[in-house]
């Protein structure tokens, strides 16, 4: 699971190449003609940030970890849940940028030391209206417009299967069917991940369907996917494991067809931008970084590998609906940025076997080192395409 999104806003997290204000802390803002650098120091006991308010038009967040554990920096909606935009997986003595088209309006900064938990030091954060024209190219809004429409129709698809498939599984879990419904697990999921970043934009909805065991908060429901996977792969459960009730199966199968079903609501009148699109594709591979490649997301039945093509599937399909609009502003990333998705589209067709894949304990050291170098070396210049297209 992770997250991402939010309308009015496009954010990016740009590579160490690109900062501007690298080491920044601390101090005033700095503004140019292409956007406003702040710095924010994330350390084990503090989110700093530089200043409370920023004009709208482009912002790009300089976020240097100077703690002890890997971070996360987020800007939140006016309510505190959604997410506006986010950087992940940044390292100890390591900074990255998050760039973002900042509309008017009252958000929320907040860092995440160790990725878990609500996170420290959340302030408010204010843009005010400098009269930024976020409209002022005429054929780029038109294409803009169309990609967002286009990808707009592939979420509301995604999710309308994702509903379908969850009912079967939940009838199949019910009832007792668990060959079935381990047959079903991982097809249907597949639907969910394509979507992540924009799913997990909906507040509470994302660690209701999506939690790992792992991440669980003190007092805290364990509901969702993950949940049900334990029960239906008790062999590689902890010793000691109980399998579910009967009524403890039916309750959380019902909770996660009606959360579906909420989701499914939800997405009926998305409105995307251009950086929603960039920025969702960055998250997706995100997840691949922080949980598919390391064979976390699906400890009990292994399955990450269809999450992997998944959320490759996903952030392909948003990089397409971008690509020819950043082959006019900059082909030799677009070139790069083709090369290296087709270079990870080959070694996961290498794993496959049927209709699926290996599980991920079946994977050599080799193979999954394989992984995550391609993967490191997609992120590189994945990284670089909200700021190509919004800077530039």
């Amino acid at each position: 699971m992770s997250r991402l999104l939010r309308p009015a806003i496009a954010s990016v997290a740009a590579g160490a190449a690109l900062l501007l204000l690298s080491g920044c802390v601390a101090n005033a803002p700095t503004a140019d003609a292409g956007h406003t650098g702040i710095g924010v120091d994330s350390s084990a006991d503090a989110c700093t940030i530089d200043t409370a308010s920023a004009p709208s038009g482009n912002v790009r967040f300089t976020v240097k970890n100077s703690g002890t554990q890997v971070t996360e920096f987020y800007l939140l909606a006016d309510d505190g849940l959604r997410i506006v935009g986010e950087v992940e997986n940044v390292g100890p003595g390591i900074s990255r940028d998050l760039v973002i088209q900042a509309r008017p309006g009252d958000y929320f900064t907040v860092c995440k030391p160790g990725m878990v938990g609500a996170g420290i030091g959340k302030a408010a954060f204010t843009v005010t209206d400098s009269g930024h024209d976020f409209e002022a190219d005429a054929d780029l809004t038109a294409q803009v417009a169309a990609a967002n429409l286009n990808y707009a129709a592939y979420v509301k698809d995604q999710i309308a299967q994702l509903v379908t498939g969850t009912d079967a599984f939940a009838a199949a879990y019910t009832a007792g069917n668990d060959e079935e419904a381990r047959a079903l697990y991982a097809p249907t999921r597949v639907h969910w991940e394509r979507v992540e970043t924009v799913a997990e934009s909906f507040g509470d909805l994302d660690p209701m369907l999506d939690l790992r065991e792992a991440d669980l908060e003190e007092g805290q429901e364990w509901t969702g996917w993950h949940a049900m996977e334990k029960d239906l792969w008790p062999a590689n459960a902890e010793a000691g494991f109980a399998a579910y009730t009967p009524e403890q199966r039916q309750a959380l199968a019902d909770k996660l067809v009606a959360d579906t079903a909420t989701l499914n609501d939800k997405v009926q009148n998305l409105d995307f931008t251009l950086d929603m699109q960039t920025n969702g594709a960055i998250g997706l591979m995100d997840e691949v970084a922080s949980g598919k490649v390391t064979g976390e997301e699906e400890f009990w039945s292994h399955t990450d590998l269809w999450d992997f093509q998944a959320n490759v599937d996903g952030a392909t399909v948003l990089y397409g609906g971008v690509r020819d609009i950043l082959l006019a502003k900059d082909a030799d990333l677009a070139a790069k940025l083709d090369r290296e998705f087709a270079a990870l589209q080959k070694l996961l067709d290498a794993q496959r076997v049927g209709d699926g894949f290996k599980l991920y304990t079946e994977l050599s050291p080799a193979e999954i080192r394989a992984f995550s170098d391609q993967v490191n070396a997609l992120g590189e210049p994945l990284n670089q395409l909200t700021a190509a297209l919004v800077l530039n």
